[in-house]
């Protein structure tokens, strides 16, 4: 039943991640990956690095020491075409498996803890706690991280870096190009909020400090970029084959995601349409956009510019200034315990956008190229119609639309 599922929502890549915040290991299952794919483990392992740096980290950055663990689906270091099998240890296991463990009954507002006590009718709230933390982000960042390996492959870049943290915002050029979003890239990995603008960033750091002072939490706004994606990946013939609605519900399921743009997609709603859509001219034989409005997406299918997609993420529900809440146990009105948390998560978010991307990117391309083996695909890449004039056979002829009845 799971395979004709799988089948209706045409993937071919599918992951599965299970483990507690605090339990002992987190655990990720990755399918449907070609064989002959060389796998970097340190690659991944630099991503994994990456989400557990940056300004407005909680405390318990400072005791998992994140690593991949590789157990199957793998050999000489390259993939064979089986499920590969990961595990990442939680090093905070230590400090929790010989407690007892005190009862949570007062929910958290905007966590899961209420939500997932009246969904499984759970006597503790915690269990909730354990499955929706983010801590789960960690082995979809080790997911991503081979996926965009997969995408290296076939020289696809993916980046990211904060657009916005609270409401200090990044004053960037509108509409860059292959290099401009590289530089943002290399940029943004070098600052501690992930930010490619240095007046921005400064901004943002003091806000994040102010925040940790009052005892209160920021969110922002994150942009993750593919560049190299040829056109031709996603389908506009069914809803759920949309590449841009694939995107958007990968990165809205990352915790405290609530909302996704593809391009300037909230500016442009303001715009009448001839301000909005890119014009397409043609070039010595290609066709080409000379903007990029349209995030890479047209109809669901990427156009050969670069895919451009924009998250936002809420402030980090747990606070230090306490919200009003009920205690289940004895009715009566309350204030939740503090957990430990972060008071700004973005930065560190900003990998587990392009994970989620990355995931996503890689399925439709491998879903495009077909084949078991690296080595089928890549000249079937190569073969991949592009934005040429010679790629399209238009015999210009009339017809009639006409249906059997």
């Amino acid at each position: 039943m799971a395979r004709e599922r799988d089948e209706a929502m045409l993937t071919i890549l599918r992951f599965l991640t299970a483990g507690e915040s605090h339990g002992p290991r987190l655990t990720g299952v990755l399918e449907g990956l070609p064989a002959g794919l060389t796998v970097d483990r340190g690659r991944v392992d630099e991503d994994l690095a990456r989400r557990q740096r940056g300004s407005g980290s909680g405390g318990r950055m400072d005791i998992e020491r994140d690593r991949v663990r590789i157990t199957a689906g793998v050999m000489a270091g390259l993939t064979t075409g089986a499920p590969v099998a990961l595990e990442i240890e939680n090093l905070d296991w230590e400090n929790w498996r010989d407690r007892d463990v005190d009862p949570m009954v007062t929910p958290r507002p905007g966590h899961a803890d209420l939500t997932g006590a009246i969904k499984y009718g759970y006597p503790d709230l915690r269990p909730a706690l354990e499955r929706a933390s983010a801590r789960e982000t960690a082995m979809r960042v080790a997911v991503g991280g081979i996926c965009r390996q997969v995408l290296g492959a076939f020289g696809i870049v993916v980046g990211g870096y904060t657009l916005r943290i609270g409401g200090v915002e990044a004053a960037l050029p509108s509409d860059p190009g292959p290099d401009e979003y590289r530089r943002r890239f290399e940029t943004a990995r070098r600052s501690d909020v992930c930010c490619p603008e240095l007046d921005a960033a400064a901004r943002m750091q003091a806000a994040i400090d102010l925040a940790e002072k009052q005892g209160d939490t920021l969110g922002g706004i994150i942009e993750v970029a593919a560049l190299g994606v040829p056109a031709g990946l996603g389908s506009h013939v069914h809803w759920d084959r949309r590449l841009d609605a694939r995107l958007a519900m990968a990165l809205v399921s990352i915790q405290a995601m609530k909302g996704v743009q593809i391009g300037p997609a909230f500016t442009n709603a303001a715009l009448s349409g001839t301000g909005v859509h890119d014009e397409i001219f043609l070039e010595e034989g290609r066709l080409e956009r000379r903007t990029n409005r349209a995030g890479g997406l047209e109809g669901g299918i990427t156009n050969g510019e670069p895919v451009v997609v924009q998250a936002a993420m809420k402030p980090i529900s747990t606070t230090r200034i306490a919200r009003a809440s009920v205690d289940l146990a004895a009715g009566v009105a309350s204030r939740p315990s503090y957990e430990r948390s972060d008071v700004c998560a973005v930065p560190r978010a900003v990998v587990v956008c392009e994970a989620m991307a990355s995931i996503v990117l890689a399925d439709a391309l491998l879903l495009k190229l077909g084949g078991d083996s690296l080595e089928e695909m890549r000249p079937r890449f190569e073969a991949l119609r592009a934005g040429r004039l010679d790629d399209l056979s238009m015999d210009a002829k009339p017809w009639r639309p006409a249906c059997d009845d």
